[in-house]
């Protein structure tokens, strides 16, 4: 890896791990590096709430993945938000990483995964979506939230009128089919009595559109869990998987 790139980066311990702090494209950034890294430069981008929920993040470090993280929060997953992700595609790259990444998407950090890789296929090796938005309409735009500061602030960061809401846009939902085309791999862990984000509106519309693209997705449900904890308390399933699809893009 190119460490000349984030020479002037501050540096601090994060769960054992050397982690790097600076910013790029003027956001706060991170990148937590491994002990040992791997041959073909695997890494992991957390796109929201970096350090919650962590196990998976950590044992992908602990298997000699780069996990990278750039705070875009209370952006949505819109345009402008993705743009900021384009420029830190661009610095990982001049860092010597991998072409492709495992995307890690806790709740609304799935409208960013999402978002970010229906523009970018041949960037993505797999996603890893937990409780996961998939649809602004769902959260915060969902008319029983109309009027409070998220549900403001989502519109004005997507340009959209309430109208347009209703009559334009397309959600990442919608669009599913076009990452199964592409070959990507993608992965779901939710709560099944989650009733902040719920499955039946998000994920499973999701994944059914994803199938019907002709994808081979993974749908893991915690019958009594709510929103909170993400994530499963052994990993092992959810690092195996993305550990799996970088092999595949390998093979080919």
């Amino acid at each position: 890896m190119n460490d000349k790139m984030i020479q002037d980066w501050s540096v601090e311990t994060w769960e054992g791990f050397e982690c790097c702090r600076g910013e790029v494209d003027g956001r706060a950034c991170r990148l937590v590096l491994p002990k040992g890294l791997r041959a073909d430069r695997r890494w992991a981008w957390r796109a929201e709430f970096f350090g919650a929920f962590a196990n998976a993040d950590v044992e992908l470090v602990r298997r000699g993945y780069v996990l990278a993280y750039m705070d875009v929060q209370h952006h949505f997953g819109a345009p402008k938000a993705m743009r900021h992700f384009d420029a830190f595609y661009a610095f990982t790259r001049q860092l010597g990483l991998h072409a492709r990444t495992a995307m890690i998407g806790l709740s609304r950090g799935g409208l960013f995964i999402y978002n970010w890789a229906l523009e970018n296929h041949d960037k993505i090796a797999c996603l890893y979506a937990d409780a996961p938005v998939c649809d602004i309409r769902n959260w915060p735009c969902r008319p029983a939230l109309a009027g409070t500061p998220e549900y403001i602030r989502c519109l004005e960061m997507y340009g959209l009128t309430e109208q347009e809401l209703r009559d334009k846009y397309r959600p990442p939902i919608e669009r599913a089919n076009e990452l199964a085309r592409a070959g990507i791999p993608v992965i779901h862990v939710c709560g099944g009595a989650d009733e902040v984000v719920h499955v039946e509106r998000n994920s499973i519309p999701l994944l059914c559109n994803y199938m019907q693209g002709g994808g081979n997705c993974r749908l893991i449900v915690k019958p009594d869990c709510g929103h909170h904890p993400h994530g499963l308390e052994d990993p092992t399933e959810i690092v195996e998987f993305i550990d799996h699809a970088f092999d595949g893009w390998a093979d080919r």
